[in-house]
């Protein structure tokens, strides 16, 4: 090949790979960034699909009924320090927590795209304490009832949690931590030791049962750094 013939070859073959190159591009969803001005810094927030929708966070599938055996190592939540009597009164302290952190500028701005900001994390631990609220009284008032499925990334999901307004979520919040409170006070010894299950056999009485539902509500302010 001439050295004229091997310089338009290569020519060809660089316009071709560039023209590839724009096309893959061109192929790719549109990504989005949410940006949030606080303090004057500008924070970018969760990458999202061209759909808008953020990635969703790997579920979580764990079993943690471990929790009412042995001392979280991550939140440090000891489920064997608390008194029964007292997981009313620290349903109800959590609250000014959340909502504390719900005043953030950048409550509603996720830490990496797939980690739950504060305002979907509240979310979450506002449907928490409705769950366990209705799973008290369910153990309360029935004979070793079986607890309905939670898919608590399909909620998220469903209700759109990076939409909600963390103003409304705060108030939401509060009025459900009352309500689960309520469920867990005022109890005789024989109420504490009436039992419930979930669909794989875990057996709870309504005393391991609120202290396993504290646990979450303790870990996710851990989280959240509250």
């Amino acid at each position: 090949m001439s050295p004229g013939a091997l310089t338009r070859f290569v020519g060809i073959l660089r316009c071709s790979r560039t023209r590839l190159d724009q096309a893959a591009r061109a192929a790719e969803p549109t990504r989005k960034t949410s940006v949030n001005l606080c303090d004057g810094e500008i924070r970018v927030g969760p990458v999202s699909s061209d759909e808008g929708d953020p990635p969703h966070p790997v579920p979580d599938d764990k079993d943690w009924t471990w929790v009412l055996e042995h001392p979280c190592p991550d939140c440090g939540f000891v489920a064997g320090g608390l008194s029964r009597e007292a997981i009313a009164a620290e349903i109800l302290a959590s609250t000014p927590r959340w909502q504390s952190a719900l005043r953030r500028a950048d409550a509603a701005v996720r830490p990496e795209p797939e980690t739950w900001s504060v305002l979907e994390y509240a979310c979450h631990i506002r449907d928490v304490h409705t769950i366990f609220a209705t799973r008290a009284r369910l153990i309360l008032d029935e004979d070793n009832p079986e607890f309905e499925n939670w898919d608590q990334d399909a909620t998220a999901v469903e209700h759109r949690y990076w939409e909600q307004r963390a103003e409304v979520v705060a108030g939401e919040l509060d009025e459900a931590a009352r309500h689960a409170a309520a469920a867990f006070s005022g109890l005789s010894p024989a109420q504490w030791s009436r039992v419930g299950r979930r669909s794989n056999g875990s057996v709870f009485t309504t005393e391991t049962l609120g202290r396993y539902y504290l646990h979450d509500v303790a870990h996710h302010l851990y989280d959240v750094g509250a």
